[in-house]
């Protein structure tokens, strides 16, 4: 199917638009274009929602799509001031809402202002659980893949998209929309559909839209319109494992002058010690063996590129069997462990007591790091999930 490029003066609504909200049910967000060099998310979302409405579509409980930085989406430019998609700190938005805009405000906390609004209404009206979608593309070609906080109900999520599933790369990226809705206990996945300017983003977003709502139960698949042909959306290739890790972020700060090396595409294997991009130190060397992620090819941006690793399946049953036994409960009693004060779901760990494998064996357990202070880990549980598993059991 031909997808064509959006107008770039085009106006791009807010408000996608909604479907549903006759019954009880799940709230399903898409949310589209929070870099505005992404595109695809925000058509993906507006076809659906008009497949739904031509066919009309029998739905249970609500689905609405947002636009995210609108003012990037009509330069075509990843952001304006500042990176829309690291600006979701609780603070920051805590901020926002108990303040008036200023005329010192950046072109992203105009946007950030406006969603906000959008998302409150229809949280405070939901009927059921909800349910968010956050949708991206890449600048480097290769196989489109699935972000989420490893919790179980991500989880469930997350692997019916049929495309690799990337554990971990939250704990790198900071303030992202997918964290702040993560936290406030919902049910968050993002999906990376591809290269920005690929024809085919559009459709793999559509298809990844419709396995969400299909699985949060507010649709049956065979009641949708069969996709034609070409938008077959079999994403996942067959040296791409189904879930990986990740090992190692390269972050750009200012004045790095940072280059990557042309020809990567995500999930392409590396060596260790490859030359992967160079800056104004010289080349820069993979660490370890494994698949680049995400390289960059934009102008704009901090993240140089991801090296992720495959899971194995055995530990993925592991990490599930220790979570519904609750052993997270007895890690305070453990040496060099404690609680933080004041903060639930979070411990200090003192790695130079609790010496083995201490990362690993708290992310089997649900734990994301989230600092580290006076040589101590900062540790908490991946986003609250008991809400919504209470909410969404007995879904299909």
């Amino acid at each position: 199917m031909a997808v064509e490029s959006p107008a770039p003066d085009r106006r791009f609504p807010r408000l996608l638009g909604s479907y549903g909200g006759d019954y009880d049910g799940p709230l399903v967000v898409g949310i589209g274009g929070m870099h505005g060099n992404e595109p695809a998310g925000v058509r993906a979302l507006e076809r659906v929602l008009e497949e739904l409405r031509s066919a009309g579509v029998p739905f249970r409980g609500s689905f609405v799509g947002f636009a995210g930085n609108r003012a990037a989406l009509v330069r075509g430019c990843r952001y304006i001031d500042e990176d829309f998609n690291r600006a979701w700190s609780h603070e920051r938005v805590t901020r926002l809402r108990n303040s008036r805009p200023s005329e010192e405000a950046t072109s992203e906390e105009m946007e950030q202002r406006e969603l906000l609004e959008f998302l409150d209404v229809e949280l405070a009206r939901r009927r059921g659980p909800v349910v968010c979608l956050d949708l991206h593309t890449t600048s480097a070609a290769g196989t489109p893949f699935v972000v989420i906080g490893d919790t179980l109900l991500n989880r469930r999520f997350g692997f019916r998209l049929g495309a690799p599933v990337v554990l971990g790369l939250e704990e790198r990226l900071e303030s992202t929309i997918l964290n702040y809705l993560g936290e406030e206990g919902h049910v968050a996945v993002g999906f990376e559909g591809g290269q920005s300017d690929s024809p085919e983003a559009v459709a793999i977003h559509m298809a990844a839209i419709r396995a969400v709502l299909a699985t949060a139960g507010c649709i049956r698949a065979e009641d949708l319109p069969l996709p034609a042909e070409d938008d077959d959306t079999s994403a996942a290739e067959a040296d791409v494992p189904p879930v990986v890790e990740v090992r190692y972020h390269h972050v750009i700060r200012e004045g790095d002058e940072f280059v990557m090396r042309p020809g990567f595409s995500n999930f392409q294997p590396v060596e260790r010690g490859q030359i992967l991009a160079r800056d104004r130190g010289g080349p820069i060397h993979a660490g370890e063996t494994g698949q680049i992620l995400m390289p960059l090819y934009q102008g704009q941006g901090t993240d140089g590129f991801f090296l992720v690793r495959p899971v194995r399946p055995f530990w993925l049953r592991v990490a599930r069997w220790l979570r519904r036994l609750r052993v997270e409960r007895l890690l305070p009693a453990l040496p060099g462990v404690r609680r933080f004060p004041d903060k639930p779901g979070t411990l200090v760990v003192n790695p130079r007591i609790a010496r083995w494998f201490v990362l690993e064996l708290f992310h089997l357990l649900g734990f994301r790091k989230r600092q580290s202070r006076e040589g101590k880990l900062i540790l908490s549980r991946r986003w609250h999930e008991s809400r919504a598993l209470d909410e969404l059991q007995g879904q299909p």
